[in-house]
């Protein structure tokens, strides 16, 4: 209680108020647009672009740090390990998965899921780092580069994903 007899609150103006100038609250224009735009927010937040610096790349960061977009990453690396321990059957025009190199970072895989799927906050530049070699036909996953190529980008992916990673952009 303070001197008056009523009970102290936080100011709403406070900076470390919940919806203070500190906190980005975008809209749903910004959630919209950060979906359409979503490739080039993600190599942003990959990039090491704080979340906190624009509205896009916040609404993007906590679209991508849900558990249930991060579970959705987590069954495509399952789904292309699945898939790269089949005999190719039949060539379609779809963009042919690097079966050897996918085969090779399986225990980067696997441990690139368990991290997606645990329910702790993680960081937006692991995900979207973990998300990038999925959606780029150039990555190491469809594309010819040594297997070493795919297991250094998981790395850098795991290394992200560690809840001991500060979440919030450090000063």
């Amino acid at each position: 209680m303070n001197t008056s007899g009523t009970a102290h609150r936080r100011d709403a103006r406070h900076p470390l108020a919940l919806g203070g100038p500190l906190v980005i609250r975008p809209g749903l224009a910004d959630r919209l647009l950060a979906r359409v735009l979503g490739a080039s927010l993600d190599y942003q937040l990959a990039a090491g672009c704080s979340p906190e610096s624009n509205r896009l790349l916040a609404a993007r960061a906590q679209h991508i740090v849900s558990l249930p977009r991060r579970t959705s990453v987590a069954r495509s690396w399952d789904h292309l390990l699945r898939v790269a321990r089949r005999a190719p059957i039949i060539r379609t025009p779809a963009v042919p998965l690097n079966a050897a190199a996918i085969l090779g970072a399986e225990p980067a895989i696997r441990e690139l899921v368990e991290r997606l799927t645990a329910p702790l906050p993680v960081t937006a530049r692991g995900v979207a780092a973990a998300t990038i070699p999925l959606a780029n036909a150039a990555s190491p996953v469809y594309g010819r580069q040594s297997p070493d190529a795919l297991a250094d980008l998981l790395d850098v992916a795991i290394t992200q994903l560690d809840p001991a990673q500060p979440l919030m952009g450090v000063a």
